[in-house]
């Protein structure tokens, strides 16, 4: 019997969330693929499929209730093991707190911590239920510290953060293993290439993380012997200045 992977917060194909998918896809595992944008999960399906994996898209939105109520529903009626969620929802925008609005703050907060809770608090059932599986968070340094013009961000990251080392440390004991990774740094993916592409120019070869790379620390968390579990784990470029 094969085994469910569930990604939630895929976007582009040139990303963290469908970069996981591919690497799980490609060690056996049947992925689902959940996001807000029905024809960016389908170029992400068609790629893991394209290259022999198993693959499904689910539409929802990670601040919905009732959508991550349904997509656990979805995932649990599949009848095979669930071994893995990812939560991977996010979005980074520098903004100078005067120009920062009640609802831009509250918008950061819902997606990089709120939708957070509300997968956990749906899938983490599922896995207890079976004793086994793993939930990892997407995660950011601005969760460690704050800087200008990314108050929103940071707070967003730091509540994912303390939400993840709670549930370690509820969960971990019913063999559930959660980490939380710290992607220090710039990401080389589509986000990035398009709204800061001199920026990320200007970091030259191999100064930003690449999306494939995370992707690997990903799968290492997964699987770790449960008798030597990371619950941080903190990924950057090795040309980032301390």
């Amino acid at each position: 019997m094969s085994e469910t992977v569930l990604v939630v917060g895929v976007g582009a194909v040139a990303g963290i969330g469908a970069a996981v998918a591919r690497k799980f896809a490609g060690a056996g595992y049947h992925v689902v693929v959940s996001g807000r944008t029905c024809e960016k999960l389908e170029t992400v399906v068609s790629q893991v499929q394209e290259t022999g994996g198993s693959a499904d898209y689910i539409v929802g939105d990670v601040t919905s209730d009732a959508d991550q109520k349904r997509l656990a529903a979805i995932v649990q009626d599949r009848d095979e093991p669930l071994a893995a969620v990812i939560y991977n929802a996010g979005s980074n925008l520098p903004i100078k707190f005067e120009d920062l609005t009640p609802a831009q703050f509250e918008e950061f907060w819902r997606i990089g911590c709120f939708g957070a809770f509300l997968t956990a608090h749906h899938l983490l059932p599922i896995l207890s239920q079976q004793g086994r599986g793993s939930m990892l968070f997407t995660g950011a340094s601005a969760s460690l510290r704050g800087r200008p013009n990314f108050a929103h961000f940071a707070v967003a990251k730091a509540g994912l953060r303390h939400l993840a080392q709670a549930l370690a440390r509820e969960y971990g004991p019913r063999g559930i293993h959660v980490a939380h990774v710290v992607v220090d740094g710039v990401v080389n993916g589509d986000i990035v290439r398009n709204r800061f592409g001199d920026y990320l120019e200007s970091l030259g070869d191999e100064g930003a993380l690449e999306p494939d790379a995370i992707a690997d620390a990903f799968w290492a968390l997964h699987t770790q012997h449960p008798s030597a579990w990371t619950q941080e784990l903190d990924l950057r470029p090795y040309k980032e200045s301390w």
